[in-house]
């Protein structure tokens, strides 16, 4: 398959990849967008290991173009559109450009903007995500606005790491009886078979994603009614639902929750927040194809321009 964009010969794949602290995600689809396959790789978050997000990409790529009965060798003619956490601090950004990558071209960004430019269908708007960790971003007549995004454990407050780490500060406050007792204490202890100080020796090191793995055990004690749990839990849908009114003051036409607590954290937050919500178009994965495919129209439109100037 063949396509001309301004002047410029095309032929291949659009790939797009959302990259996170807990999962890579890939969506493989035509030039004109018929989706072809899906793959699912590990972590994609530079901040956390370059080396491990970009075996998650490789493995990721490589199920969508199985998945969908291509040889291999067709990941040279793919143009990917790539997004992962971590991205927007320029040492990770420029760690991960280095790569030597198997695509035809690459198009590189923030797992935010490709998750706006897919919760919106490639038009203006704003993205809450709440999943293993958190942040806020607006794209309004090419401004772009970005709340957190900080990383683990500088910020992410309301995500599934945070959520985490605060419970096991809960228990082992309990532990030594300087903080009040909870349900938490059976919950974390069981989940990690290991109590006290020997929390502190399971977990030291662990990154987000370990983190995020109690955040369940976190919303499930809330639900129940434990006071301390139901404090984390509603301190953490208040952050969201104060970063969602920040957002808002760009005037984005719509605005998504994402993520993997998405479901769960959404009752904590603010009604009023929760009211002006609207559902995502596309999951960011499918973001990150649009991505790709506005960045090769963005080369199609230099290269063209290129030539007119050589002719005039």
């Amino acid at each position: 398959m063949t396509t001309e964009r301004m002047g410029l010969s095309v032929d291949g794949y659009y790939l797009g990849v959302d990259g996170g602290g807990s999962k890579c995600r890939a969506t493989l689809s035509t030039l004109n967008g018929e989706l072809l396959g899906h793959g699912m790789g590990g972590p994609a978050n530079p901040f956390q290991s370059i080396s491990r997000a970009i075996e998650s990409i490789e493995t990721a790529t490589a199920q969508a173009i199985a998945n969908c009965g291509l040889d291999p060798i067709e990941v040279s003619r793919i143009y990917a559109g790539i997004g992962l956490a971590g991205v927007n601090l320029p040492i990770f950004y420029n760690a991960v450009c280095e790569w030597q990558h198997p695509y035809r071209e690459m198009f590189l960004t923030t797992d935010l903007e490709i998750a706006c430019i897919g919760a919106h269908d490639g038009n203006d708007g704003a993205v809450i995500v709440a999943g293993t960790g958190s942040c806020g971003y607006a794209m309004v007549n090419g401004k772009s606005t970005m709340c957190g995004a900080h990383g683990f454990p500088f910020g992410d407050k309301g995500s599934g790491a945070w959520m985490g780490l605060e419970a096991i500060k809960a228990v082992l406050l309990a532990a030594d009886d300087l903080g009040p007792k909870t349900s938490l204490t059976e919950k974390i202890t069981g989940q990690l078979d290991a109590n006290g100080v020997s929390i502190v020796e399971k977990m030291a090191g662990g990154g987000s994603r370990r983190f995020a793995e109690l955040a369940p055990a976190v919303i499930d004690a809330a639900e129940a009614g434990d006071t301390v749990a139901t404090g984390i839990v509603e301190s953490g849908a208040q952050y969201l639902s104060e970063v969602a009114r920040k957002l808002w003051l760009n005037n984005p036409p719509r605005m998504s929750l994402l993520g993997g607590l998405r479901d769960r954290i959404l009752p904590w937050m603010d009604a009023s927040v929760v009211a002006c919500l609207s559902p995502p178009v596309h999951e960011p994965d499918v973001g990150a194809v649009l991505f790709a495919h506005r960045e090769l129209n963005k080369a199609a439109n230099r290269s063209t321009d290129v030539a007119r100037l050589q002719v005039g």
